[in-house]
């Protein structure tokens, strides 16, 4: 959680598990977003928060720990491609070996994946 700026005790505290992945509640993040001394940090955090909660939402009302590492990877400039297509084909997967389920990705995303290389 490089991202937020803040120490590894504060994220230790606040990380939950949910499923099989560990996330950081919204309420969390909204706190540090009104509170961060740094403006700049909190327009980051405040753009992981949506991102996780609509993007990739998968669990209600926390921000899976996988797209922070996301973001932290844009802000050194790494193409999060082949990333999102993991994720997509692994939710795919998942989905067509149960027979149900829903898809957790960004479908628009993949679509333009799909579009800008084929």
């Amino acid at each position: 959680m490089n991202i937020t700026g803040m120490s590894e005790q504060w994220v230790s505290a606040r990380i939950k598990q949910k499923g099989d992945s560990k996330c950081i509640p919204w309420k969390s993040l909204k706190d540090l977003i009104l509170t961060h001394p740094d403006v700049r940090k909190r327009v980051d955090v405040f753009a992981l928060s949506i991102y996780g909660l609509v993007v990739f939402p998968k669990a209600f009302g926390h921000v899976d720990e996988a797209v922070t590492d996301l973001f932290d990877w844009l802000d050194k400039r790494v193409t999060p491609i082949p990333a999102i297509l993991a994720e997509t084909f692994k939710s795919l997967s998942a989905c067509r070996k149960a027979g149900e389920g829903r898809f957790i990705g960004c479908a628009q995303l993949l679509l333009a994946w799909f579009h800008s290389h084929f």
